[in-house]
């Protein structure tokens, strides 16, 4: 069994998704939450889903701020923010808090049930307007928005790497952004690493998020 959690302050919408869940019987409910502060001392105190359906606009705690703080608890919990935000600033800052996807809550269970599979193998499940947006914003991003001040000196090329591994994409989804081969964004991930001194993924994240790159 799949053991999911619910955050959502809104009652109808917590109950529309509980039913739609339990309608799999693949999936367990191991609870439903009002807030992002609620589920994070839930996971403090021990609480460990697969998989959380987090929404954003929440009293006390918002869900990018839970996410954040979730994932420097506990990084193997699968965090798919669930919310009716499609704007690309909520997309962004939820990949970089470590959403692992970005679903919009008026999917079908058929959806909802293949992008948490999706997830737990692995991958980062988005609705296909999330994901046509998180690509629109990271071929946008002007490298003119980094921090003067960094000293990590990275090249225009290894900045579009990290941001978009940061928004959730595998090696090979941004060999074909760039052209380039599966090998070459290999090496110029180890090359982000050497310069941020990361130890893997989230930590250079978490670097270039602190030296104004993200």
């Amino acid at each position: 069994m799949i053991k999911v959690v619910i955050v959502d302050d809104v009652k109808t919408i917590q109950e529309a998704l509980r039913l739609k869940i339990q309608s799999n019987p693949d999936f367990e409910i191991l609870g439903v939450y009002n807030s992002g502060k609620e589920i994070l001392r839930a996971i403090q105190q021990g609480l460990k889903p697969d998989i959380i359906l987090m929404d954003i606009d929440m009293p006390e705690m918002n869900g990018i701020e839970a996410t954040e703080k979730i994932m420097a608890i506990n990084p193997n919990i699968k965090i798919l923010m669930c919310t009716v935000h499609a704007d690309e600033n909520s997309i962004f800052k939820s990949v970089c808090a470590g959403a692992k996807g970005y679903l919009l809550k008026d999917e079908s269970i058929e959806k909802i049930s293949r992008y948490i599979f999706e997830t737990l193998e692995g991958g980062s499940a988005m609705s296909p307007g999330i994901a046509l947006k998180a690509l629109n914003l990271i071929k946008n991003s002007s490298v003119n928005e980094i921090n003067d001040n960094s000293d990590y000196k990275l090249t225009s090329r290894e900045i579009e790497i990290i941001r978009q591994i940061a928004a959730g994409l595998t090696y090979d989804q941004v060999a074909d952004n760039c052209g380039i081969s599966y090998g070459t964004v290999r090496k110029h991930i180890e090359n982000i690493y050497r310069k941020l001194n990361a130890h893997g993924k989230v930590d250079a994240i978490n670097k270039a998020k602190k030296g104004g790159i993200l």
